[in-house]
């Protein structure tokens, strides 16, 4: 293929360095949350962090989850770091959240701010042991027992 019949156009990628692929915040994204990721991604044109918009109805019907799964995705994100509220929408002007993309850098009228990568910083909640008598349950959850034995009648 000669010069004059390549494409010069430039495609738009997301990279995933091995470092987020790695994390723990990463590996325990729901496959929603990483289609929701993934999608918002698409809508960065390199200048607009903080002003990336996607709406629940549009997440749900792009990438056929529902609106309930979509709004948890972006809870787990925004919890897990990889997203920032920016700016809240509104609902009766039909405005969609602002969000900042953690993995990218931000553009201010100061200049450029790198990208914060909050996602480091999430670890998995530990694991108590079950039925450990160092911190007992105030909620009984077995079968209640008498205090005192029953007087029967002879």
């Amino acid at each position: 293929m000669g010069k004059s019949q390549r494409n010069t156009a430039k495609e738009q990628y997301t990279p995933l360095p091995y470092a987020q692929l790695k994390s723990e915040a990463w590996r325990s994204l729901s496959g929603a949350a990483v289609k929701v990721w993934l999608e918002l991604h698409t809508r960065y044109n390199g200048s607009n962090n903080g002003k990336v918009h996607l709406s629940l109805n549009e997440a749900a019907e792009n990438l056929g989850l529902g609106k309930a799964t979509v709004q948890r995705a972006f809870v787990e994100l925004e919890t897990k770091g990889f997203l920032k509220l920016e700016k809240r929408g509104n609902w009766y002007s039909r405005r969609a959240h602002d969000w900042r993309l953690t993995t990218k850098p931000m553009h201010t009228t100061k200049g450029k701010d790198a990208a914060t990568q909050d996602w480091h910083h999430w670890r998995r909640p530990r694991k108590t042991e079950h039925g450990s008598q160092a911190d007992p349950s105030p909620n009984m959850t077995g079968p209640l027992q008498n205090q005192r034995p029953c007087a029967r009648s002879a």
